[in-house]
């Protein structure tokens, strides 16, 4: 498929990623064809959309132009989650603090392909809250064979109460087959600061077969690569951005951003074809 062909400017994102912006004022967003659009997302793991007219603050209208990409994956809150600071959080994806890479749908039955991430509000560049991703499959392409080796022998316990959407325990290797089976990607949840077990889903992870010590100089030295400048991005968001992730192959997090920041996201989750399940997914905990 010809990137050419869409009808709009095209600029790759350094490390990686695609920007999209509109050629003609006032261009709507339904002008890009969704097929190119999934395309390029699955090539290039990150395409944002900026400058082009949505409505996506109605939330039925986000919702419309999400369910032309796919089967829309549900929560006990619906399709969309709304994302800002709210008083007294379970959940520290509602505070204004750094959230630790993961890929999402970990504490489910199934895992969605995209995630599609729509700006209502953004803070300015000194305030933070810049959404992070890291591109797994990039990571790995460009280390060791003995490294590759190392990780996909490394299995992972994670667990988390369930005190609002999500929670259970997952056992995972830390490599894993990209679902399509033609590639490896890395599926990993950082450790949270100290400070951050004020949350009730604080999560726990524990390596099979090392010792608590030996956990923590991994831990060190895995950050130092998913951090590296070649394998990291952090969006800064401006109002209206449209951003979809591929969950697949990404992992993504948040810096902390200044409390009371006008930093406001609308997320939805897009199936694949065929659903993808998640045969890490142990159980639910109490």
């Amino acid at each position: 498929m010809n990137i050419s062909s869409i009808n709009c400017h095209v600029k790759l994102i350094n490390p990686f990623g695609v920007l999209l912006t509109p050629c003609v004022l006032h261009q709507n967003i339904t002008a890009l064809p969704i097929s190119l659009l999934r395309h390029l997302a699955r090539q290039y793991s990150l395409v944002i959309l900026r400058g082009f007219q949505s409505g996506f603050t109605d939330e039925n209208k986000l919702i419309e132009y999400s369910e032309c990409w796919g089967d829309i994956m549900k929560w006990s809150f619906g399709s969309v989650l709304d994302i800002q600071e709210r008083s007294n959080p379970s959940d520290h994806v509602l505070d204004n603090g750094y959230i630790p890479l993961h890929w999402d749908g970990m504490y489910r039955e199934t895992i969605p392909e995209f995630q599609i991430f729509h700006c209502i509000h953004a803070p300015v560049i000194s305030q933070g809250g810049r959404t992070t991703f890291v591109n797994t499959e990039k990571l790995l392409n460009e280390s060791s064979f003995e490294e590759v080796q190392l990780w996909k022998d490394t299995i992972i316990s994670y667990k988390t109460k369930q005190v609002t959407h999500y929670g259970g325990e997952v056992v995972s290797p830390l490599v894993c087959l990209h679902p399509n089976n033609n590639k490896w990607v890395m599926r990993y949840n950082e450790p949270m600061k100290i400070d951050d077990d004020k949350y009730a889903d604080h999560h726990s992870l524990i390596i099979k077969g090392m010792s608590r010590e030996n956990q923590t100089l991994f831990e060190k030295e895995l950050n130092s690569r998913l951090y590296d400048p070649r394998y990291y991005y952090a969006h800064s968001w401006e109002e209206g951005d449209v951003a979809i992730c591929d969950n697949f192959t990404l992992l993504h997090g948040r810096e902390a951003f200044i409390s009371k920041a006008p930093r406001q996201l609308q997320r939805v989750h897009i199936h694949g074809v065929p659903v993808c399940k998640n045969a890490h997914f142990y159980s639910f905990t109490d």
